[in-house]
């Protein structure tokens, strides 16, 4: 990865030489140099010479100009090395392939990482009957959303991408050959591209933009990928035999999707909006099954003589030959008594005619899978296995995984905006445009059901859910709109703040008692979904209180449920940043209550998270086999009994923690002025002009309190100040008040969500950098809010230090580490110039109207903005 990294810095410095204005370079090298060295004086690598002041100077004594250029080529630097990093992430799991994966170690327990691994735990523990069951009901259900943390363009992207392929070139050729100096000259064109395409969006993009912009992880990697990891993952468990035979592992992926449903706080999401956004998930799916039948229809060249086809494959080829004769006759002609492969193609030729909307279309997917299982069965009766148990099998479950909807499109709207419609509606009258677009939202839904099918759309999210009402309103607003012809609705409700978490298992015992709960659930097995939300919570009462509320509400939850015989799916609202809930996902999943994952779980994942973890097969593959390990072995007896004995045993800790967090938490937000000098210390307000996605930044016209400030903004914000300041606050605090050290590092090693917190906190903590968060700190005109700020940073540290073990952060995590140091001393440049632009906004006041330099001065700060997100890899 050294070498990758030294290669394509190379080839940036090369092209910064070649096309950046003259003295670019040295200038680009200057500053880099100076923060590197700053940065090892500031971990006491080397004695002081003040090189943080000498960088400070290097990055005050650029013109605008020439700082604009530094700050976009150190971020062409950050994604270039992302890019390594990410190809060095698919190089080792190449490497790994066929070798037994290393297990996570935690209270000395070693916990698998793969679900072939879990499976064989768990099927120890509850036997082999037991273990299957819980296998076969499996569930892992990633909900792609619209909120803007993605800093990069798609453009970006693309070349990233373009780069990332010719890399994997590079290392197949041979050293110093033809090929190699192809690929090399090849990523200088392209690294050449990444340094002329504009960084920074022009307009923000339109929700359907941002559809397509998530379509295409499934065009790229989730489509093919998905059934390569049931195949992998039956081939671990099954050997040999995998292929051969039905595979034991089911199809447990579900995509869902709030791009083009979710209308909380966005104008711009509208009835028409859905409508498209599912119709064109629909064409990439349709498109997609209509390629993988036909690949897969022709290579099943197996005659008639030696593998007949049973009498209802022959059937299904005459009804299609007498629907389209003239179509058939084409196959045919092209299959020659080849009865299977002419079935297959016949399939492909009617999902066409489904996404066209033509004759000989199918109904409905439950029908394309009734005639591929009817083409596996048969080829199985004829002996021809490995075919039907082998592609056949993996169109299956693309079926089963996406039906003809690609992803499970939900709707999310505000609790408020339902009960303002109803008083509309109620009053008589003429009815407002909201209103009447609250109504229109349940014919689109009710469309979107009729034409792909009850798992294209239906979950309706209720965010700031705070009383039953709040979710019997979405039933009478359906009726309201479309009588008793209404579409098949499961209404989610999404407690977010403190006060709704802890009111959440009285709302759900009333809800569940109403008709049209009772009757859904009735139909669905009796199951039930409840959403919590993260981002809310955190801001609400402070990270420490609110992950400790988190587990409480989900301990509650879950009893209840388990209690009334329910079948729950907890659905974690979970961002990319430590402040919303971010982190490694299967250690959190293990810290779960007992029960409340029991073999399904549902998250939310956003912005730079979904292209981080789904853009790369290789890394997809292994995200999706280590959660669902997590997912299967959660509820495993020891897992169940190792948690809950601990958040029994160190309840008292818990208290603790939770009153001391909390005060600590309000003495800083509650404080008279902290919102507008929050605005000030931070480049919240300019993060609003960035152009990153089509929901707007903040709920009113300006912050003057933090219920104006949407979760995203005040994470995104806090992280640009190298302050991370949402993920981590109120911790040191919370444990001095507990003060046994000798507890605390016990509670460390035995109780998985302490474990968690402090792991992720460490993380956020090795990204932030005092020497630059004193710099932003002091925009403010409050020297009791920042010395606050910094005596909690410290006593965090301290403490975090001591309970995971050695002098530095992350010392018993060296790989992540090495990580973090190596990318810090680049993210300073782009923080010092990010500064300076700060300090000229925050004077522009006086500056002569129509001077221009608050537009130069914002693009420089934008430009750094995407830079240090590219470095930090993290917004919101």
């Amino acid at each position: 990865m050294r070498a990758d990294v030294r290669m394509l810095g190379a080839l940036l410095g090369q092209v910064l030489q070649e096309c950046g204005s003259p003295g670019l370079f040295e200038d680009v090298e200057r500053l880099r140099l100076a923060t590197i060295q700053a940065y090892e004086e500031e971990t006491a690598l080397v004695p002081g010479t003040g090189a943080f002041d000498r960088a400070t100077e290097i990055a005050e004594s650029f013109s605008v100009e020439r700082a604009d250029e530094v700050a976009r080529a150190f971020t062409c630097y950050f994604h270039l090395v992302n890019l390594a990093e990410e190809h060095q992430r698919v190089r080792v799991l190449r490497e790994r392939a066929g070798q037994p994966a290393p297990s996570d170690e935690s209270a000395g327990a070693r916990i698998p990482d793969t679900l072939a691994a879990a499976y064989a735990q768990l099927r120890g523990e509850v036997g082999d009957d037991e273990a299957q069951r819980r296998l076969s009901g499996l569930r892992f259900h990633p909900v792609f959303t619209a909120h803007p943390t993605e800093a990069r363009r798609r453009a970006v992207s693309t070349s990233i991408r373009r780069l990332s392929e010719l890399l994997t070139d590079h290392d197949a050729a041979s050293d110093g050959g033809a090929e190699q100096r192809r690929a090399r000259r090849r990523m200088l064109e392209e690294v050449d591209t990444l340094w002329r395409t504009a960084p920074l969006r022009a307009q923000k993009p339109s929700p359907t933009d941002e559809v397509r912009t998530v379509m295409s992880v499934f065009d790229e990697t989730l489509f093919t990928t998905v059934p390569h990891v049931y195949r992998r993952i039956d081939d671990a468990l099954r050997g040999e035999e995998s292929g051969a035979s039905a595979p034991v592992v089911p199809a447990f992926v579900r995509v869902g999707s709030w791009v083009g449903g979710d209308r909380d706080g966005n104008p711009f999401v509208t009835a028409s909006v859905t409508r498209e956004a599912a119709d064109i998930a629909a064409d990439h799916v349709l498109r997609g099954l209509e390629r993988a039948l036909d690949r897969i229809g022709r290579g099943l060249t197996l005659d008639a003589e030696g593998t007949p086809p049973n009498a209802r494959v022959t059937a299904l080829w005459d009804a299609f030959a007498a629907a389209q004769p003239d179509v058939a006759a084409d196959i045919a002609a092209r299959s020659p008594e080849e009865p299977h492969r002419r079935a297959v193609l016949s399939f492909a030729r009617r999902v066409a005619a489904t996404r066209l909307g033509t004759p000989n279309a199918y109904a409905a997917p439950e029908d394309l899978l009734a005639d591929l299982r009817a083409v596996q069965a048969s080829l199985a009766e004829s002996g021809a296995k490995r075919h039907a148990f082998g592609g056949v099998q993996h169109l299956i479950w693309q079926v089963e995984t996406y039906g003809f909807h690609l992803t499970e499109l939900e709707v999310r709207q505000h609790s408020q905006v339902h009960r303002a419609a109803l008083a509309e509606l109620d009053a008589g009258g003429e009815l407002s445009e909201q209103t009447l677009e609250v109504l229109e939202v349940f014919r689109a839904i009710a469309g979107i059901q009729q034409r792909y099918g009850l798992r294209a759309a239906g979950r309706y999210v209720v965010s700031f859910t705070q009383s039953a009402e709040d979710l019997a309103n979405v039933h009478r607003l359906a009726r309201h709109a479309l009588g008793d012809d209404g579409p098949v609705l499961d209404v989610v409700p999404l407690f977010e703040t403190f006060a709704d978490l802890q009111a959440a298992p009285g709302i759900l015992a009333e809800v569940v008692e109403f008709p049209e709960f009772r009757a859904r659930m009735a139909a669905t097995e009796n199951r039930l979904e409840v959403m919590l939300g993260y981002s809310d919570s955190s801001k609400d009462v402070g990270p420490v209180a609110a992950n400790l509320a988190l587990y409480e509400a989900q301990e509650k939850i879950a009893q209840w449920a388990q209690d009334a015989g329910i079948a729950l799916t907890l659905f974690h609202g979970r961002g990319g940043a430590l402040g919303r809930g971010g982190g490694p996902a299967n250690s959190a999943i293990l810290a779960q209550p007992p029960h409340s994952v029991d073999g399904r779980f549902k998250l939310t994942e956003q912005g730079e998270v979904i292209f981080a973890r789904y853009g790369e097969p290789a890394i997809a593959m292994r995200h999706i086999d280590q959660v669902a390990a997590a997912t299967l072995l959660a509820s495993s007896p020891t897992i169940e009994e190792r948690t809950s004995s601990a958040a029994a045993r160190f309840a008292d800790v818990a208290q603790v923690m939770d009153a001391a967090s909390r005060s600590r938490f309000f003495d800083l937000v509650k404080a008279d002025g902290f919102a507008p000098w929050f605005a000030t210390v931070t480049p919240m307000e300019e993060i609003g002009l960035l152009a990153l996605g089509s929901r707007p930044a903040r709920r009113g016209l300006s912050v003057e309190s933090l219920e104006d400030l949407r979760a995203i903004p005040w994470v995104f914000a806090w992280t640009q100040a190298r302050i991370n300041l949402a993920g981590w606050f109120g911790l040191g605090t919370a444990l001095e008040a507990v003060g046994d050290e000798a507890r605390l590092v016990e509670a460390y090693r035995d109780w998985p969500l302490l474990r968690t917190m402090v792991d992720n906190v460490a993380m956020s903590l090795a990204k932030t950098d005092e020497r630059i968060a004193r710099r932003y700190l002091a925009l403010g005109d409050r020297d009791d809010l920042a010395q606050l700020v910094l005596d909690e940073l410290a006593l965090t540290r301290e403490w975090v230090i001591r309970l995971t073990g050695g002098s530095v952060l992350l010392e018993n995590k060296p790989v992540l580490q090495r990580a973090v140091a190596l990318r810090s001393p680049y993210v300073d440049a782009l923080s010092l110039l990010q500064l300076r632009a700060l300090r000229e906004l925050r004077s522009a006041a006086s500056a002569p109207e129509g001077s221009g330099a608050d537009d130069e001065q914002r693009r420089l700060l934008l430009l750094s903005v995407s830079g240090v997100a590219a470095g930090l890899q993290n917004t919101g």
